[in-house]
């Protein structure tokens, strides 16, 4: 040693080795020598280190946990505080002191943020962090560290601490370096340009606060800076609007095809095309396994215009050649009917009247303005749309997905539902052209009844509009 280091003092003893295993037992023999201060540097991790050492468990995980509760705690008392006391919030008519479903959130990201922050200036202050310098830097050994050389470090704050015993006990651990750690002669002041810059750095960071604060207790008669002008000034649109986002200039945008509703995905395709896949894939395999990928793939509406190839061909549309179900898949039933009338009702009276003759209210306030575009919706009671020309898979792929200027129902009305409809309109078919020897021997007296009841009401109401009329024209005849 040299004489300048007699002058200094004396920080701690520091021992090299070259290997991990010298390490180890050195430390052993330190640990069991009762030294408790000291510390070992290794290029890489070693395991067991800590144990040779005698390192009690840090304290660093007690602090997470303080300070994880202590962020629970904060953000319950907010909460409360804030929602049940300064300025209580009443919802579905009760109170909201203490609704911990909805302070949890809350209380979360409080919990992780304290539990972060102890943790990390934890560390820090077990560490004794900051530390701008250390003492063993100073020995050009010690660079070493990080290449192939292991150091095991004894501070002279331990009780034990005796600068020759300490020597004496690390030369017989095997080291051929021993050296005394003293003050390091570098500056401990911190430049003055840092400091400055330090200074400057705090200033410009509190100006963003001194505007917030300026602009809670001011008024001003500017409008407002819009920092994001496209979400304060956003397109929204309802659904019945246009919108020049999309070509069609619809605002409410269609399903995306072979979307499938939640809860519908038990039934087969058959059900949700009405198409018979086993006969449709014998006469159209590309299209059939098309429909199968797609699961869901409408098919081309009845009255587009063909194609050039086709029209020059003679083809079949696809909607004469698809193999449509010619049986409804559900249990006929009084509840289905009636369900499937609910349904009819909601859905088709409005422009197919409610006696499915095509007359309902839309088609009625068509014809009042005589709207050019519009197209009549058809008679649900022509010929050509009964059951043994139109099968019940082609008229549920109608409801589906709509024909001519009627739009599809797919994404309106369950599967279900729209084969119920197909039941109700099959009844209303037939209810046209039903005679007595239809009717159940059981309800034929009921039926006949009320046929009664209406064929006098009906003649009543002639009757009464024949009187009116006479009545009129005889008025009118003494007026002259």
């Amino acid at each position: 040693m040299s004489d300048d280091k007699n002058e200094k003092k004396i920080h701690g003893i520091v021992a090299e080795y070259t290997s991990v295993d010298t390490l180890l037992a050195a430390c052993r023999r330190v640990r069991d020598a009762g030294y408790t201060k000291t510390d070992a540097y290794t290029p890489f991790a070693v395991h067991g280190i800590d144990k040779a050492l005698g390192i009690k468990p840090t304290v660093l995980p007690w602090l997470a946990l303080a300070g994880g509760l202590t962020g629970t705690c904060t953000a319950l008392t907010m909460q409360i505080w804030m929602n049940g006391l300064n300025y209580p919030y009443i919802i579905s008519g009760k109170p909201f002191v203490l609704s911990l479903p909805a302070f949890i959130p809350v209380a979360f990201e409080l919990t992780i943020l304290f539990a972060s922050f102890c943790t990390f200036f934890g560390m820090w202050a077990l560490n004794g962090l900051p530390r701008f310098s250390n003492p063993i830097f100073t020995d050009p050994r010690f660079d070493r560290v990080t290449d192939d050389r292991f150091f095991l470090y004894i501070d002279s704050k331990d009780k034990s601490f005796d600068a020759k015993g300490v020597e004496k006990l690390l030369g017989e651990t095997g080291t051929e370096y021993i050296n005394s750690v003293v003050d390091d002669d570098s500056p401990t002041t911190i430049p003055k340009f840092l400091i400055v810059g330090l200074c400057v750095l705090i200033g410009l960071s509190i100006i963003p606060a001194l505007i917030v604060a300026k602009m809670r207790v001011t008024t001003s008669s500017q409008p407002r800076f819009h920092i994001f002008p496209d979400m304060d000034f956003s397109p929204a649109r309802d659904a019945q609007q246009t919108t020049t986002l999309f070509a069609d200039n619809r605002a409410m945008r269609p399903d995306v095809p072979g979307t499938v509703a939640r809860g519908q995905m038990d039934a087969d395709l058959n059900f949700l095309t009405g198409i018979d896949m086993d006969k449709f894939a014998q006469v159209d395999s590309d299209r059939a396994e098309q429909l199968v990928r797609t699961y869901l793939t409408p098919l081309a509406a009845e009255g587009e215009e063909p194609t050039a190839g086709a029209a020059a061909s003679n083809e079949k549309s696809v909607m004469e050649t698809t193999p449509w179900l010619e049986q409804n898949p559900l249990e006929i039933s009084d509840a289905v009917v009636r369900q499937g009338q609910q349904q009819f009702n909601i859905y088709c009276s409005v422009c197919h009247g409610m006696d499915g003759r095509g007359n309902g209210l839309v088609n009625q306030r068509a014809q009042k303005i005589m709207a050019a575009t519009w197209v009549p919706p058809s008679s649900l009671h022509q010929d050509v749309l009964y059951a043994d020309q139109y099968p019940d898979g082609k008229l549920f792929n109608t409801i589906s997905n709509g024909i001519r200027k009627m739009p599809g129902y797919a994404g309106q009305i369950k599967a279900k539902d729209r084969w119920a409809i197909v039941t109700y309109v099959r009844a209303l078919q037939k209810s046209q052209n039903a005679s007595m020897d239809l009717v159940p021997a059981s309800e034929k007296s009921k039926v006949e009844k009320q046929k009664n009841q209406v064929d006098k009401a009906l003649a009543e109401a002639a009757e009464a509009e024949r009187k009116k009329e006479e009545e009129r024209a005889a008025k009118a005849a003494a007026q002259k």
